[in-house]
């Protein structure tokens, strides 16, 4: 299909976090950093000076630290920006005073635009600077001094940043601005740390007391915190003062500083008047060394701060936190007497309803409301509330509707999409994700946070008619309770001493969950009666750079025991083995083989109705499926960028196991190239379903297939489940008909479906593939199922469960099979996927085929997780050949290795026996991993001129080690593997 632009059918409404988008659009992220090695030593020091920086801004939850690059002398400076773009220069100003300056002039002559600033060494050196005054107006942006914190190069960033962002961010976002008058270098170097860590750690706070935003939207709203702009002189200060007047959230000022190009005793005082003036209620804070001008800061109703008063950190913060809008709300009445505190945005709301008329028309005048309003980054609301004036309003009781109106209607538009903090009435609902605790949502949960906004904030009935797209109904509990539940139960030091399984699972059972949790839990069963999901989300599960994909637990409850005692039990006992699931062998060996320490790792929850409908006493969904928007394996005239689907009748499980689903390509659903023999032989044979009359539910006994059992697919006939899913075989005319009034062999082919489209599933797949992926900016995997029952409009339901990035490298390898010589070839195969070249590998393991035996697979998987052990201890990565389907959960298939079983393989050849099939598990978790680390995976359904394995070659090589079913065996020189992702060809060579 062709392809669709999300810009345009993506709604284009500016929510908040929209705006936050917007906002900050320059960042310092190059920084060139300019010293003598001596003046670099006094700050480097032991050389931790770009850790220093990244701790301070972690510190301060900002997400990414400015690099720096130094460099020592005017050669090098004028290179180094001749060869990579800098968003701004320091130049430290040490024992040489002068080359600083004549290396200023020499910046702006190149680029008359970047930021240049220096640095100098103490306080004693400053008065050169200002005899220098002229001689660097043009070249050089401000003069800062060292004052032994690198705080320092935060502020100067921060400093840049801001004034370059002033205009932009104050007319997209209505940003608020801090004015600071200073024209002392030592006061606001000393002066500009400390209120950007104040301002950040206030607005840190304020955002982080808001519980139900998840991470990335708290890191956006940072972007909204207030500007600080920093002028040192009189007509400066005006000119911020009248262009920003209605963004002013306060003014901080010295007494004493330049007017009309003289010192002039009264700047301050005049400044703040001037503001006052304006009658904005505007707050001021006077600052001075000299004790005295606290009563000149009285007089013009400003606060005061002495410069050298040792709590001068102590005093900002205060101010900030009092004056500005970061604290609680304070309702205070004309006479400014306390009437209420809101601590919270509905607390907030709630205490409008009811506060006194003449605490709402105090608050009104000052603009008290939007300001507070503002510092949470509630911007939209607080952009509406400053648009009007008392006088708009015909009495007090019209201000306060209009007020509680404005909250109502942000509340309902913002509501859909979103992740919103749980309140036992909105259980029931699969327009937005409900936050059972707090903490970042893991990779699952931003994988459904992500659909969940999008399926919001695009039409679908435009694009996709006769079926509805949406979510589960979803919860989410975020991984801070996993950490709680650590804490409660003091298990910090005993899950990590030693890692055994089934220690740990036993601690975790043993332990209890927070109270406050399990309040939530039981109200949450009270609203809640369908079988649900409680699954995994790592904070590692489903990311850009590792997927974890399938590593970890997930249970499926009935949810449907009388007593909601048993099922809060049940539910909480889930939970628990959730978080074990960290520490099960498969997870620990993943962690190992990606490099990644398992105390890193963190456990968020999601809770989620399971789609379907009971069926005799069973429940399952119509159709469960996985399509990713890549086809490694495509056939006759697709193309890889098609994607392709596998789906089966039943739950999930079916799917992403790997056993024998129905594959197809979304944009050719009528494409088969299949015999109708092979048809038969690879159909689905049976499904799972959560067996409802389970009353002996033992989760820690059964693990995951708990309440999962394997039907045969006549019980989806006897449920009126086959109609839509299944063709018979006709003997007679040797043809599949999808009339299941004839009797015959069941074929699941979903033919009613796929070709003659009585439901648009391989439309909708199509969209959402092509959607996604762009939205993705990489290719996708999705997870699905369909509840083909009529809903609402009538129509079936297709339901989105997870999303996650189909990793791939670029594809880099061009091989040219006429300029390969064949008789140094280990391995031909045209039916490759991966993308590369490795040339470091001399280990092979491959099977001894004469010994192969289908009923022993699970011996061979045992035979691998020990082969595999002994490799991963000493390092070695190896090539890994054997017959069958690797991964598969049907042992007849394949050999139902799990990941960690073989996670060393950097490659994995599949060999064709005459009675094992080579359809690779493109649905499966262990294929996910594969695609994901760009393992090598390679299919040779049987030896021939563009497609053999030189098992005679292999024979002849050293052998290391040999087991009863492997062989691991070494060559000389490392083999050469070459991987052509685009034409699907993979080589290996040896020498």
């Amino acid at each position: 299909m062709d392809e669709i632009s999300i810009s345009k059918i993506y709604k284009r409404k500016k929510s908040d976090r929209d705006i936050f988008q917007e906002l900050m659009p320059f960042k310092v992220k190059e920084i060139l950093l300019i010293a003598t090695y001596y003046d670099a030593y006094t700050i480097v020091r032991e050389g931790q000076f770009s850790d220093k920086i990244v701790g301070e801004y972690l510190q301060l939850n900002l997400y990414a630290a400015p690099r720096f690059t130094s460099v020592a002398t005017h050669d090098e400076a004028m290179e180094a920006l001749e060869n990579r773009n800098y968003d701004m220069v320091i130049l430290m100003a040490g024992l040489d005073k002068e080359s600083p300056l004549e290396l200023s002039q020499h910046i702006k002559k190149v680029n008359a635009d970047i930021p240049v600033l220096i640095l100098v060494n103490n306080n004693s050196d400053l008065a050169y600077f200002d005899k220098a005054a002229d001689k660097i107006k043009n070249n050089i942006d401000r003069v800062f001094v060292w004052n032994g914190s690198t705080k320092i190069f935060m502020a100067m960033t921060k400093y840049i940043e801001d004034k370059m962002n002033l205009e932009t961010d104050t007319r997209s976002g209505d940003v608020r601005v801090i004015l600071l008058v200073e024209d002392s270098v030592k006061y606001y170097s000393r002066y500009l740390p400390l209120l950007y860590t104040s301002v950040m750690t206030q607005t840190q706070k304020v955002i982080s007391d808001e519980g139900e935003i998840e991470e990335m939207h708290k890191i956006l709203k940072m972007r909204a915190r207030p500007k600080v702009i920093l002028v040192s002189t009189f007509e400066d200060a005006v000119e911020v003062v009248d262009k920003y007047l209605n963004n002013l959230l306060c003014v901080i000022s010295d007494v004493r500083f330049a007017r009309d190009g003289a010192l002039d005793d009264d700047s301050g005082v005049d400044l703040i008047k001037y503001v006052q003036a304006k009658n904005m209620k505007i707050p001021c804070l006077m600052q001075s060394h000299d004790t005295n001008n606290a009563i000149r800061a009285m007089q013009v109703d400003a606060d005061f701060i002495n410069k050298n008063s040792d709590t001068l950190a102590l005093d900002i913060y205060n101010f900030i936190y009092t004056k500005l809008g970061f604290g609680d709300f304070v309702f205070r009445n004309q006479s400014g007497t306390r009437v209420a505190i809101a601590k919270s945005m509905d607390e907030f709301e709630e205490k409008l309803k009811y506060v006194p008329d003449e605490s709402l028309l105090f608050h009104s005048k000052r603009n008290g409301i939007s300001t507070w309003l503002m510092a949470r980054g509630e911007i939209n609301v607080a952009k509406k509330l400053r648009r009007y004036q008392i006088e708009d309003f015909r009495s007090v009781k019209d201000l306060r509707k209009f007020c509680l109106d404005v909250f109502e209607a942000s509340r309902i538009k913002q509501l859909r999409g979103k992740i919103i903090k749980f309140r036992p009435n909105i259980v029931n609902s699969n327009h937005y994700i409900i936050r059972l605790g707090r903490g970042s949502l893991g990779g699952k949960g931003r994988g459904l946070a992500f659909l969940s906004n999008f399926i919001e904030n695009i039409y679908f009935k435009k694009l996709i008619k006769d079926i509805n797209i949406s979510i589960p109904q979803t919860a989410i509990i975020g991984v801070d309770e996993y950490d709680n539940f650590i804490e409660k139960n003091d298990l910090y030091d005993k899950i990590y001493i030693d890692k055994n399984y089934k220690k740990v699972k036993d601690l975790f059972l043993k332990g209890d969950i927070p109270d406050h949790l399990v309040v939530k839990l039981r109200q949450y069963l009270e609203e809640m009666h369908q079988p649900i999901a409680v699954r995994s989300s790592g904070l590692f599960e489903d990311s850009l750079m590792q997927p974890f994909a399938g590593v970890y637990a997930t249970f499926l409850l009935p949810n449907n025991d009388p007593d909601i005692e048993v099922r809060l039990q049940q539910l909480t006992t889930s939970i628990k083995l959730v978080y074990a699931s960290i520490f099960t062998p498969e997870a620990q060996s993943y962690f190992s083989a990606v490099d990644y320490k398992i105390e890193e790792e963190k456990m968020a929850v999601i809770i989620q109705e399971v789609v379907g409908q009971e069926y005799n006493g069973k429940y399952y969904p119509n159709i469960s499926g996985v399509a990713q928007s890549y086809n490694y394996y495509p056939f006759a005239y697709m193309k890889p960028e098609d994607g392709f689907a596998v789906i089966a009748i039943g739950l999930g499980k079916y799917v992403v196991g790997g056993e024998k689903t129905h594959r197809f390509c979304p944009q050719h659903p009528k494409l088969q190239l299949a015999s109708i023999e092979d048809q038969i032989k690879d159909s689905q044979k049976y499904f799972y379903a959560i067996d409802m009359n389970n009353r002996d539910i033992n989760l820690e006994r059964d693990g995951e297939d708990a309440v999962t059992i394997k039907y045969e697919l006549a019980d989806a006939e006897k449920d009126g489940n086959l109609l839509h899913c299944a063709s018979v075989y006709d003997y007679q005319n040797d043809r599949l008909e999808p009339d299941l009034s004839i009797r015959g062999p069941r074929v699941v082919d979903f033919a009613n479906i796929l070709k003659y489209n009585q439901v648009p599933v391989a439309h909708a797949l199509n969209v959402l593939l092509n959607i996604f992926k762009q939205a993705m900016g990489a290719p996708i995997e999705i997870e699905f199922a369909l509840d083909l029952s009529k809903g609402k409009d009538s129509l079936p339901t297709f339901y989105l469960l997870q999303i996650k990035p189909l990793i791939r490298q670029a594809m880099s390898v061009d091989i040219d099979l006429s300029k390969v010589n064949k008789d140094q070839l280990l391995m031909l195969a045209n039916k490759g996927m991966g993308n590369g070249k490795v040339e470091h590998i001399r280990d092979v393991i491959f099977m001894d085929l004469d010994k192969f035996d289908r009923t022993k697979t699970e011996d061979m998987a045992g035979e691998m997780a020990e082969i595999n052990q002994k490799m991963k201890e000493q390092g070695l990565q190896y090539i890994l050949f054997g017959p069958g389907r690797w991964g598969t959960r049907d042992k007849f298939t394949g050999i139902p290795v799990l990941w960690s079983q073989i996670s060393n393989a950097k490659v994995i050849v599949e060999q064709g026996l005459d009675d094992f099939p080579l359809d690779a598990s493109l649905g499966s978790h262990f294929f996910h991993n594969v695609t994901s680390m760009n393992v090598g995976y390679f299919s040779v359904r049987n030896n021939s001129e563009q497609n053999f394995v030189n098992m005679e070659v292999l024979q002849k090589q050293k052998i290391i080690d040999q087991v009863h079913y492997f062989k691991h065996v070494r060559f000389k020189e490392p083999l050469e593997i070459l991987m052509d992702g685009k034409k699907q060809t993979s080589v290996i060579s040896f020498k």
